[in-house]
């Protein structure tokens, strides 16, 4: 009889392994932690804290070296204090000279300045032989 055939078709279930999914999602998982890339966490980042207490400065020391990259007439020069250079060898001859490197040097540019001066800047500061340098965001004109 052919309706008990057909019959027996309809009945049947659909069933799906499970087996190849589970294998599917875990190789994902592998991938996944794999191929992560693990940064350190910030509790462990050292953080330089400077003293706020004035007692503690002395009369011997000397301001940080702040290296402004600014508009030097119609071009972006270098300032360190009030003296201007065009080029990178120009500020790192002043910045050897310079007496105290046990502090960072801190190189701030603004938001025009070409950030090839920027990264020049930076490296005539350790060029210099400064023990860190510093960028900030130049706020002033």
């Amino acid at each position: 009889m052919k309706l008990s055939a057909h019959r027996t078709t309809r009945d049947k279930k659909i069933d799906l392994n499970m087996t190849s999914m589970i294998d599917v999602v875990f190789l994902l998982l592998i991938f996944f932690i794999v191929t992560a890339s693990f940064t350190p966490t910030e509790r462990r980042l050292d953080v330089a804290v400077q003293s706020a207490n004035p007692s503690a400065a002395q009369a011997s020391d000397f301001d940080p070296a702040i290296v402004d990259v600014t508009t030097v007439g119609d071009s972006f020069g270098y300032k360190l204090g009030s003296r201007t250079f065009t080029t990178q060898d120009e500020l790192e001859e002043v910045l050897i000279a310079f007496p105290d490197k046990s502090a960072p040097a801190v190189v701030r540019g603004q938001d025009e300045a070409p950030y090839g001066m920027v990264s020049a800047a930076i490296q005539a500061c350790k060029n210099a032989g400064f023990h860190g340098v510093r960028y900030q965001p130049f706020t002033g004109k």
